[in-house]
């Protein structure tokens, strides 16, 4: 064990119940065998809410820790290992383009409802919430705009486009019905006929990690493994998720490998590390392949160096703090996703 291993572990130690280290799914081995709890981003969110510990580590990527930072209690502190570990996705919605976007909506009809993936930042969030929208995860999505769509309301969701095509896809929605908000052009690049046609309008960011996957990649998985089970993540393209067998997301790809019968092929359509470690603590009774290596950068920012810095030292420059202003509306777009 290296002299960084064993001094986090000593202070895991002596903190006790005070510390919550949690870590998403796409780390690496070296720093999840520190945390306490792994999972995905929504749900270690809500891990710190009901924690009673004063000092939380997220190591993850930055919207993920303000999450937890507008779930937890005023007296929980919420930091990161590395905050500038960010998510070209939900830096594709910034306020401002959100704001113009919101206001064309709004001079070409009313019914327009937001919802917003929680992978997308506090502002964004606090957005939706001030408008009356839900957030939602890549596995309640489908829900989510159900309980919109029930309220006769049409669906502004940002901000990855692919979710949005796949969920309403999954809903038997039409894909003439769902149009596509283009944010480097103005108005998106749509005129009032294209709202008046459409129910659902996604905003067009993506996932550089979901969309490397291709047509291509999945019929070499078909020649490479004929008998094999292919599985994606939704926020992959929708010619790539209708060619799977499967799509779900990351806690969905978990109990699909979870529950496949012995002896099966899995090809799985995610980020590289949570593949990896399937394929390690699955070997004994299944074959997990990977559609293609594809692996988060921002994720691998965190490493055992500096989250032994911020256990040591609690730099103020770690903490991840959500302004008040911000921190209410959000809550509330993540309060009414958790209502549903």
């Amino acid at each position: 064990m290296s002299e960084c291993c064993t001094e986090i572990e000593a202070i895991r130690r002596q903190s006790g119940s005070q510390l919550l280290i949690l870590g998403h799914q796409y780390q690496g081995p070296d720093v999840l065998a520190h945390v306490d709890v792994i999972g995905d981003s929504l749900e270690l969110a809500r891990k710190a809410a009901a924690s009673s510990a004063e000092r939380i580590v997220f190591c993850g990527v930055h919207f993920m820790a303000e999450s937890a930072d507008i779930l937890t209690r005023p007296d929980q502190h919420v930091y990161m290992p590395e905050t500038g570990a960010g998510c070209p996705m939900a830096d594709m919605a910034d306020a401002s383009a959100v704001d113009r976007a919101w206001s064309f909506l709004r001079r070409n009809g009313d019914g327009w409802l937001p919802v917003v993936y929680v992978n997308s930042t506090a502002t964004v969030k606090a957005f939706c919430g001030k408008n009356g929208g839900s957030a939602c995860t890549s596995s309640n999505a489908p829900r989510v705009f159900q309980w919109a769509l029930k309220q006769d309301r049409k669906i502004f969701f940002l901000p990855d486009i692919h979710l949005g095509i796949n969920s309403a896809h999954d809903l038997g929605i039409p894909d003439e019905e769902t149009a596509i908000y283009d944010y480097r052009r103005p108005d998106g690049g749509l005129s009032a006929a294209d709202l008046h046609r459409s129910r659902i309008l996604v905003w067009g960011g993506f996932c550089p990690i979901h969309v490397n996957f291709t047509v291509a990649d999945v019929q070499a998985a078909r020649s490479n493994w004929p008998d094999a089970k292919i599985i994606v993540h939704p926020e992959a393209p929708k010619e790539v998720v209708r060619m799977a067998d499967a799509h779900g997301s990351t806690s969905q790809i978990i109990t699909y490998v979870r529950n496949a019968a012995p002896g099966s092929t899995i090809v799985i359509g995610t980020e590289s590390q949570l593949v990896k470690r399937l394929a390690s603590e699955f070997k004994d009774r299944l074959s997990i392949r990977m559609l293609k290596g594809s692996f988060c950068p921002n994720m691998a920012k965190t490493n055992e160096t500096n989250l032994l810095r911020v256990l040591r030292d609690w730099p103020d420059r770690n903490r991840v703090r959500v302004a008040q202003y911000l921190a209410a509306d959000a809550r509330l777009c993540l309060e009414r996703m958790l209502s549903l």
